[in-house]
C-alpha cells in the first residue's frame, strides 16, 4: 500500500471522528434510526465475516447507499457514494470517495463532501458529476438545509492537477436551485440532479427528481454559466400516478453497435440517436427506464411506442437494485452503469456485522439493435479476477437431475453456462393471467415441475441442499398450437438460508430471446450476493442471501434440470474469483 493511500485512509478516519457527533433529523422517505445512529461504539467488521463480499465494492464499515457522480478523470475512475460515517443504518450522510484504475480495485480517500454549510448542514444527498468543456469536473448535489428543505448545490475540485481530486470546495453562491412558493416545487421532494448536458442553444440543462401529489416529475433547469439556473416552464417528462421520481438519469444511446455516447452528443451523421430516461421509483424501490426521442428544441422527452414511465416500464434489474447512475467512459468509449444493492438481513443483523450495502459490479450498458431494450454486461475488467477454471461440455441433464460442478470456490465464483432445450413442443401453455413474472416465479418455485423447466443453476448450496439459491429458466408456449414461446427467468431465494428473519423474496423477469437458440446464463457469486444475467444481458436479477451452512468451503454449485424434458448443457465454464483490492 502506498504512502499516499495510507495517508488518505488516515484522513478518512479523521473525518469519521469529526463527523461522529453529527446526527440528522430528516424527513422525506429516508428512515432515520436515531437510537442506532447515536451509538458511539460502531463495530469494526471482522475480516472473516462470511457475508462480506470478495470482489464487490463496499466500504470497510457502516452504511452505504446510492452511487454518486461516477466519472473518469485523467485516466482515474472515481466513485462517490452515500455513506454514514457513524453507523450501519441510514443517517449522517456524506459523499464518500474512492478511486480506481480498472473499476474493480479501489483506494479510499477522505469524504469529498460533508455537511458544513447552511445549505447542506443536514446532509449531502445524491447527485452527479458533469465534465465541463475545459475538462473540469463539477459536482451538483442535493443538500438539506436547516429547514429540512432539499436544495441543489455545486462543488468543484481545489486542485485540478491532482488526478485523485482529493479536496473539493463548495461555491459561496449555493444553493443554486431552491424550492419556493413561486415555482411550486415540493421542498421535501426535490433531489438528485443528473449529469448536465449542453443544448442546441449552448445552454446547460439538468433534470431533478420531484413529485406533486402522485405526479412524478423530471424538472428541467437551464443555465448559461452553470451557476445561475432557471426552472423551465415544463418538465422534461412526467407521469401522473407513479409518485416520487428519485435518482433520475438521462443519456443518449445509439442503435448501431454497443459503443457509448457522451451526454451532450448530437450523434454522428450516420447514427440513429435515441435517449434513455431512467428513474428510481420511491414507492417500489426499483429502477425503471424508457427509450424514446429527445426534442431538443422543446426540451421534451417522448417515449417510443410501447414505453410508459411508470411501474410497468422495463427495469435495469428485476432483483434488489436501486438508485443507479451511469457515466460515459471516454477511455473505452462505453457507458457504464453503477447500482446499489441493500441488505436482506434485519437492521439488528446489519448493526451487529457493522456494515450495510454494496455496489453491484459495474456494467457496460447499450441499446439492443431492435431499439426495444437495453443490454447489460459486467465490465470486462472483472474477468481479471478469474483464477482456477473448470470447463464442462455436452452434458445431458435428464428430468429431475443435478450435476455438481467441482474444482472451483463456489462461494466466490463466476459461472457462464449455455443450455439447449429439446422438444419445445412439450412446453406448457401460458395462461392469460400470467402477466407478472415475479408472481409466476413465486407461485411456481423451483420444486414445481413443468414441461420445460425449471433448469439452471443452484448456487451457494449446502451439500445436502438444506440451503440453496436457484437461478433458472422456464419456457412456455404463448398460446395453444402456437410456435411462439415465452421465456421466464427466476431467482428463487425461498430456500437460501435456514435463518427465518431474512427477506427471501423470489424475483422474476421475462427474457426477450428465442428458445430455438441456446439460452445463456451467467452468475457472479460473491458470498452474499448473486448477480444473474440471462440471455446475454437481456434480463438481470440481483439477489442478497445469507446461508448458514453453505458458506466458504462448504458452499456448492450445481447445474440442474427439474423439468419433465431433457436439457443439454452445451458448455459450462466456472472460475474461482480472486478478491479485489478494496482498501
Amino acid at each position: 500500500m502506498t504512502k499516499e493511500v495510507c495517508s488518505n485512509i488516515g484522513l478518512w478516519l479523521l473525518f469519521t471522528l469529526l463527523l461522529s457527533n453529527y446526527v440528522a433529523d430528516l424527513e422525506a422517505s429516508h428512515h432515520v434510526y436515531n437510537r442506532l445512529t447515536q451509538r458511539s461504539n460502531t463495530k469494526s467488521p471482522s475480516v472473516n465475516q462470511p457475508y462480506r463480499t470478495g470482489y464487490h465494492f463496499q466500504p470497510p464499515k457502516n452504511w452505504m447507499n446510492d452511487p454518486n457522480g461516477p466519472m473518469i478523470y485523467k485516466g482515474i475512475y472515481h466513485l462517490f457514494y452515500q455513506w454514514n460515517p457513524k453507523g450501519a443504518v441510514w443517517g449522517n450522510i456524506v459523499w464518500a470517495h474512492s478511486t480506481s484504475t480498472d473499476l474493480i480495485n479501489w483506494d479510499p480517500h477522505p469524504p469529498a463532501i460533508f455537511p458544513s454549510e447552511p445549505f447542506d448542514i443536514n446532509g449531502c444527498w445524491s447527485g452527479s458529476v458533469t465534465i465541463l468543456p475545459d475538462g473540469k469536473p463539477v459536482i451538483l448535489y442535493t443538500g438539506i438545509d436547516p429547514k429540512n428543505q432539499q436544495v441543489q448545490n455545486i462543488a468543484e475540485p481545489k486542485d485540478l492537477s491532482d488526478p485523485y481530486l482529493v479536496e473539493w470546495k463548495k461555491s459561496p453562491l449555493n444553493p443554486l436551485m431552491a424550492p419556493d412558493a413561486v415555482n411550486g416545487i415540493n421542498a421535501s421532494s426535490f433531489r438528485d440532479p443528473t449529469t448536465a448536458w449542453l443544448g442546441h442553444d449552448k445552454k446547460w440543462r439538468v433534470i431533478i427528481g420531484s413529485k406533486i401529489h402522485r405526479r412524478g416529475l423530471a424538472i428541467t433547469y437551464t443555465s448559461k454559466d452553470f451557476l445561475k439556473w432557471e426552472k423551465s416552464p415544463e418538465p422534461l417528462h412526467y407521469d401522473d400516478g407513479s409518485g416520487m421520481w428519485e435518482c433520475p438519469d438521462f443519456f443518449p444511446v445509439t442503435r448501431f453497435g454497443s459503443k457509448g455516447v457522451e451526454t451532450s452528443s448530437f450523434g454522428e451523421p450516420n447514427e440513429v440517436l435515441k435517449h434513455v430516461l431512467k428513474i428510481s421509483l420511491d414507492d417500489t424501490k426499483h429502477d425503471y427506464y424508457t427509450v424514446g426521442t429527445y426534442d431538443r428544441v422543446g426540451d421534451k422527452f417522448v417515449p417510443d411506442k410501447g414505453f410508459k414511465m411508470d411501474g410497468t416500464a422495463p427495469r435495469y434489474d428485476y432483483g434488489k437494485y436501486y438508485a443507479s447512475k451511469t457515466f460515459y467512459d471516454s477511455a473505452k468509449n462505453r457507458r457504464v452503469l453503477w447500482g446499489w444493492t441493500n441488505e436482506s438481513s434485519s437492521v439488528e443483523d446489519d448493526v451487529e456485522k457493522g456494515w450495510s450495502g454494496i455496489q453491484t459490479i459495474p456494467r457496460k450498458i447499450w441499446l439492443d439493435r431492435s431499439g426495444k431494450q437495453l443490454i447489460q454486461w459486467p465490465v470486462r475488467e472483472v474477468e481479471r479476477l478469474r483464477t482456477k477454471q473448470v470447463n464442462l461440455r455436452n452434458k445431458v441433464l435428464n428430468s429431475r437431475s443435478r450435476l455438481e460442478v467441482y474444482g472451483v470456490t463456489a462461494a466466490q465464483a463466476d459461472v457462464e453456462v449455455l443450455f439447449k432445450v429439446r422438444n419445445l413442443e412439450k412446453a406448457d401453455v401460458m395462461k392469460a393471467s400470467w402477466t407478472d413474472p415475479q408472481l409466476m416465479c413465486s407461485q411456481m418455485n423451483v420444486s414445481v415441475k413443468s414441461g420445460l423447466g425449471p433448469f439452471g443453476l443452484m448456487v451457494l448450496a449446502s451439500k445436502n441442499l438444506e440451503e440453496y439459491t436457484s437461478v433458472y429458466f422456464r419456457i412456455f408456449k404463448a398460446h395453444q398450437n402456437s410456435n411462439k414461446y415465452v421465456v421466464l427467468m427466476c431467482s428463487d431465494q425461498s430456500r437460501s438460508s435456514l435463518e427465518e428473519d431474512n427477506d427471501k423474496t423470489t424475483y422474476g423477469a421475462f427474457v426477450d430471446i428465442n428458445p430455438h437458440q441456446p439460452l445463456s446464463l451467467r452468475a457472479l457469486i460473491d458470498h452474499s450476493v448473486v448477480e444473474s444475467f440471462g440471455g446475454k444481458g437481456r434480463a438481470c436479477i440481483t439477489s442478497r442471501v445469507y446461508p448458514k451452512l453453505a458458506i466458504g468451503k462448504n458452499s456448492h454449485l450445481f447445474a440442474f434440470n427439474y423439468g419433465s424434458q431433457t436439457v443439454d448443457v452445451l458448455s459450462l465454464s466456472a472460475w474461482s474469483m480472486k478478491s479485489a483490492q478494496i482498501s
